[in-house]
C-alpha cells in the first residue's frame, strides 16, 4: 500500500487527496477583509456571503447586539447565544449545544 508523505512535516497519508488537504495547513492563513465594515474572514467564499448581506435590502438584525444576517434561520440560530438555548444534546455525554454543527464536531 502506497503512502503519500508531506515534505514539510513527514506525516503520511493513504490518499493523495488527504495529503493535499493537509498541505494547506502549512500555508500562511490568508485574510479577506470586507471593505464596507472591516470584518475579516479566512475564506473568500465566507467574505462573499458576508458582502451579500451589505447588498440586500431585507436584512435580519439581532435586537440584542445588532448583528445582521441574510437569512432568518441564521438569525434564529444566532439568537440562541443570547437566550442560552441549547436544544442539541450529545447522547453519549449529555452535553448541550446551541447549534447542530457544534454537536456534530463534538
Amino acid at each position: 500500500q502506497r503512502l503519500y508523505e508531506c515534505a514539510m512535516c513527514g506525516r503520511s497519508f493513504l490518499r493523495n487527496a488527504y495529503l493535499l488537504t493537509h498541505q494547506r495547513s502549512h500555508r500562511p492563513k490568508e485574510v479577506h477583509t470586507c471593505v464596507q465594515c472591516g470584518k475579516s474572514f479566512h475564506h473568500d467564499s465566507v467574505l462573499a456571503e458576508h458582502q451579500a448581506m451589505h447588498r440586500k435590502r431585507h436584512v435580519f438584525e439581532c435586537e440584542h447586539c445588532g448583528d445582521r444576517f441574510t437569512r432568518s434561520s441564521s438569525l434564529v440560530i444566532h439568537c440562541r447565544t443570547h437566550q442560552g438555548e441549547k436544544p442539541f444534546v450529545c447522547v453519549q455525554c449529555s452535553q448541550h449545544f446551541s447549534r447542530a454543527s457544534d454537536l456534530l464536531s463534538h
